[in-house]
């Protein structure tokens, strides 16, 4: 992809929408353009409930972001998320026609728009397909792009959502006035944020905990092995602290940001926030220690989870690099020791700022916006791959045309043949069929001549 061209990534999530404006710069870095956020007030678990609120949010933060990076933006590359996502193992196969011909660009991208046509269940609808791995006449090819074989094989990670889940997505762009480049499962956009090459070789799941769900994609050896969301994320934690504290929504968000710890034994019984009444009544005083086993208990419950995705892949032994946690309930004290200890593995918070530019304010290198500029990431690379599928389509002409010369000097020379035989075969048909008349025209004349004679 030419330098410059600009990306617009747009995360729709719970508690946020937030939309940045990059590029890729000279040194393959991104660089941030501008960026707007507006609450979030129409989405639940990562599911739109109200369209108007989510349109007009969407709108909020896209003009703060245009006016920004003094960008017009017309078309964005999405996040989708929530329960309803699943995903499955999917193996293509295609027959080549010429195993002596190149494989090429426009083949594996046959084989993978291939698998969009698989038949899904009512009320389901494929979301992405990532190829994982190829195979050559039965043999693995990581690249098998200019390899030669009669047999092209492929495992491609199925992404499946629920059709209206979707549809609701792309009506909210449209209400917005603007056009969809792509939607993408939003655990694989942050891992592209916060992950980098040797993690995922090495094996590593991503754990990215929002305000109403936890993501979860898991790596292996350079590709996608796994992917899930689990419906509980950092409001879950808000209305426990609301309930159990007898707080009002508002102090309860505020408390666990401020005063939040996700290990309940590192804090102390004596120290204490007050809560400010209602409507005149006696302020509410809650110790740290309370405030943090309340928080502790609902984060075990995420981790296990998390813990039943890992092992129902079977990968527990391949994660060498461990979890890598990011997203705004990332931010919350203590959280990688409690991750740790309920997994088992290593754990790190997930930071975005590996792939920013210098000069990218601080604020964007939080874990929280994590999602959105993997979102820019993502679309970079996808809008690369498009540029060079376009011209390898009209590279196509130069490589079919010369093959038909080839081709026609040989119908030439069989044609001389052909006719020298069938102009043979008629003539012995000819002179075979003329000395049979004229044995007929001798035997009628000699018995008019023997009748001539008896008269």
């Amino acid at each position: 992809m030419s330098e410059g061209k600009i990306i617009v990534g747009l995360d729709i999530g719970t508690t946020k929408i937030a939309c940045i404006v990059g590029r890729k710069g000279a040194n393959g870095k991104i660089e941030i353009l501008g960026y707007g956020k507006a609450a979030s007030t129409g989405v639940s678990r990562g599911i739109v409930t109200n369209i108007d609120e989510t349109v007009n949010a969407i709108k909020t933060a896209v003009d703060e972001a245009s006016a920004q990076s003094n960008v017009d933006i017309k078309s964005v590359n999405v996040g989708i998320a929530g329960q309803h996502i699943k995903s499955l193992q999917h193996r293509g196969v295609m027959m080549r026609d010429d195993r002596d011909k190149e494989i090429s660009d426009e083949e594996l991208e046959k084989l993978r728009m291939d698998t969009w046509k698989i038949n899904m269940v009512p009320g389901e609808e494929i979301i992405d397909v990532i190829p994982q791995e190829y195979f050559v006449d039965g043999e693995i090819g990581t690249t098998p792009k200019g390899m030669l074989g009669s047999k092209l094989e492929a495992n491609f990670h199925v992404i499946i959502g629920q059709t209206a889940a979707a549809m609701n997505i792309k009506k909210c762009i449209e209400r917005a006035g603007l056009e969809m480049d792509h939607m993408i499962l939003e655990p694989i956009a942050s891992a592209e944020a916060v992950l980098d090459e040797e993690e995922k070789e090495a094996g590593v799941a991503l754990v990215d905990i929002g305000g109403g769900t936890t993501d979860i994609a898991i790596f292996h050896e350079n590709k996608i092995y796994h992917s899930a969301v689990i419906p509980f994320g950092g409001n879950i934690i808000t209305e426990d602290i609301s309930k159990g504290c007898a707080i009002i929504r508002r102090y309860a968000e505020d408390v666990k940001v401020k005063f939040g710890s996700a290990v309940a034994s590192e804090n102390r019984e004596d120290e204490l926030v007050s809560i400010p009444g209602i409507r005149g009544r006696a302020p509410k005083e809650i110790s740290f220690r309370n405030l943090a086993s309340i928080i502790q208990a609902r984060m075990e419950e995420i981790f296990e989870l998390v813990n039943y995705e890992i092992q129902k892949v079977n990968s527990q032994h391949h994660l060498i690099a461990g979890i890598v946690l990011t997203g705004g309930g990332a931010m919350m004290k203590h959280i990688q020791q409690l991750a740790s200890f309920k997994t088992a593995l290593d754990v790190r918070i997930g930071y975005p700022n590996e792939h920013l530019a210098e000069d990218t304010v601080k604020e964007l290198a939080s874990p929280m916006y994590a999602t959105c500029i993997g979102l820019v990431i993502e679309g970079i690379a996808r809008a690369e791959y498009q540029e060079k599928m376009e011209k390898a389509k009209h590279k196509e002409p130069i490589f079919v045309v010369p093959t038909q010369p080839v081709a026609e000097p040989e119908e030439i020379e069989d044609q001389p043949e052909e006719p020298r035989r069938t102009r043979r075969k008629p003539k012995k048909e000819k002179e075979s069929g003329r000395g049979f008349f004229d044995i007929t025209n001798i035997i009628t004349k000699f018995f008019s001549e023997e009748n001539e004679i008896k008269e």
